[in-house]
């Protein structure tokens, strides 16, 4: 079954769901992309944080680009004007393609600009590089700073949700103003799957914890990008559109929300090679 889309505000149609390549490298993430495209996935995620963008790009290299979506993010430290530009066609080069579906910040960076940042993000997309701009692991106050100074529209949020942290406030001003919340670690990294209402709803559909998680996001209008090494994952977790939660199954995972999230990250390592805003 092919994945749904949603329309970004630009007219582009993005799937409601990715695959996520954080974490894989290799004959692991060749082996991941191609159980992914067989499964119906066509929306990649990776970033020049994650060391793995020449890897997505050979194992791409063998479908059509056309048929594809893949995005990419540039790290925190690399957010002034001239060191986006650079960031972007390095990523270009490293992937083996000439433009982006979607290219954002992968965290904000204090010290730089936003106007400065999203002047960068606009000329990518005036030279045909980026075709859509987003912004990864901000705020709402963040975002609706990015939007009121963006010359281009902010047409993606990558961010940290799942049952234990839903982001309503965040959630609903993407909704309010044409955003695409883009989950990031939608499985929580699979601590949420033990708990009851997830487990039980599993149990009545006869599917997997996981396809619960992902089904409530879709269902809750979120566009998760789940990951996987194992092929019998990768193939389960597109499994999702043949099949319903309930509205009180959905009631329950929404009950969950405790504001916890999964990264563990240290906020104050500015020197962090990943994160960091040191150079």
């Amino acid at each position: 079954m092919a994945i749904p889309t949603t329309t970004l505000p630009g007219g582009d149609r993005m799937p409601v769901l990715g695959f996520g390549t954080g974490g894989l490298d290799g004959e692991r993430l060749r082996t991941a992309v191609d159980a992914a495209v067989d499964a119906g996935y066509c929306r990649f995620d990776t970033a020049e944080g994650y060391g793995n963008e020449a890897a997505l790009g050979d194992a791409l290299a063998e479908y059509d680009r056309a048929d594809l979506f893949v995005a990419s993010k540039a790290l925190p430290r690399h957010l002034d004007y001239e060191s986006v530009i650079a960031s972007c066609e390095a990523s270009l080069d490293r992937l083996g393609t000439d433009y982006l579906d979607l290219y954002m910040p992968h965290w904000p960076n204090p010290a730089v600009s936003l106007r400065e940042t999203t002047r960068a993000l606009a000329r990518l997309v005036d030279r045909g590089l980026v075709r859509n701009v987003g912004v990864s692991n901000v705020t709402p106050y963040q975002l609706s700073c990015a939007r009121h100074v963006s010359p281009v529209p902010i047409s993606v949020c990558q961010t940290e949700v799942h049952p234990w942290r839903q982001q309503s406030v965040l959630r609903e001003y993407c909704t309010d103003h044409g955003t695409a919340v883009d989950a990031a670690a939608p499985l929580a990294r699979t601590e949420v799957f033990d708990d009851p209402a997830i487990s039980e709803a599993a149990a009545a559909h006869g599917v997997t914890p996981a396809q619960v998680v992902l089904r409530w996001a879709l269902d809750r209008g979120l566009c998760p990008i789940p990951g996987s090494a194992t092929p019998e994952h990768v193939r389960a977790n597109a499994a999702l559109f043949d099949w319903e939660l309930t509205e009180d199954e959905r009631a329950r995972v929404d009950a969950l929300d405790r504001d916890r999230s999964v990264y563990n990250l240290d906020p104050t390592d500015w020197d962090d090679d990943t994160f960091g805003i040191s150079e």
